[in-house]
């Protein structure tokens, strides 16, 4: 990987990440497409940046995590069911996520739900606090973004439209809820590299780990401010469709015999 890779796995990172796109998804078809080898650096790399993306959700809503420990309690009922199932399926997750088939169709498949969810949810929201039941349905919802492709963010947000939160306070609950479920889930995999003996690095990987997570920040900023504004105003379609085309292509260049596969 050199630094043109890494800065734009970065940006594909910070866009992707709250976005109800699928961050890891692009990760692999960006990889994937630049012919990035699937190196245990390159996996550590794919890891490590999502630090940078969560830093953004702490900075720019900082005094929401400073407002009550009741708001903690929420979060940690939240995130109980994805360390549960995330721990379990572990394994089974990691073989998915070698197969940019399960990411195409599944961005097919979520991209349909978002063109429709709108109409779904035509009625004004019913809550503007969530309960701790809501907060662990949320995390359950949450879970199925465990299948590549999916989308953690669309999952979650969905998940909190369900019990009756506006799309802007299921949007937020959603970053909020990222913080530890990113944390856990990148800092599980970098312990398991380390134990394994392949969390070295030379100065060329600290450097492009730092660029990488500088360039994930201020684009995860950047997709934040821009989704919640652009969310409140139009809604889920156009993600929907943008879904749809990108996993219609993908499954397109693989009938066509185009080897997309993780390598």
């Amino acid at each position: 990987m050199n630094f043109i890779e890494a800065i734009i796995l970065a940006i594909i990172e910070g866009i992707t990440e709250y976005l109800p796109i699928s961050s890891t998804g692009h990760m692999i078809i960006g990889s994937s497409l630049m012919g990035i080898s699937e190196l245990d650096f390159t996996k550590v790399f794919e890891v490590n940046i999502q630090f940078g993306a969560i830093l953004s959700v702490v900075v720019l809503y900082w005094k929401r995590f400073f407002q009550s420990f009741e708001f903690y309690k929420k979060l940690l009922a939240a995130f109980i069911p994805a360390a549960i199932i995330g721990f379990i399926l572990n394994d089974f997750i990691d073989q998915l996520l070698e197969s940019v088939a399960v990411v195409a169709i599944m961005l097919v498949l979520g991209g349909i739900i978002l063109v429709f969810i709108d109409k779904y949810f035509e009625k004004k929201a019913t809550k503007e606090n969530i309960t701790y039941i809501d907060a662990v349905k949320i995390g359950l919802f949450q879970c199925i973004a465990m299948i590549p492709g999916v989308s953690r963010s669309a999952a979650s947000i969905i998940g909190g439209m369900f019990q009756g939160l506006s799309r802007k306070d299921s949007a937020e609950f959603s970053f909020f809820l990222a913080v530890p479920t990113m944390f856990a889930a990148s800092g599980y995999k970098l312990l398991k590299a380390f134990k394994a003996g392949t969390l070295t690095f030379s100065t060329n990987e600290l450097q492009l780990l730092a660029i990488g997570n500088i360039v994930a920040f201020i684009v995860a900023m950047a997709a934040i401010k821009f989704f919640i504004s652009y969310l409140q105003k139009y809604g889920f379609k156009v993600f929907g469709y943008y879904r749809i085309v990108v996993g219609l292509i993908i499954l397109g260049l693989l009938a066509a015999g185009y080897d997309l596969k993780v390598i």
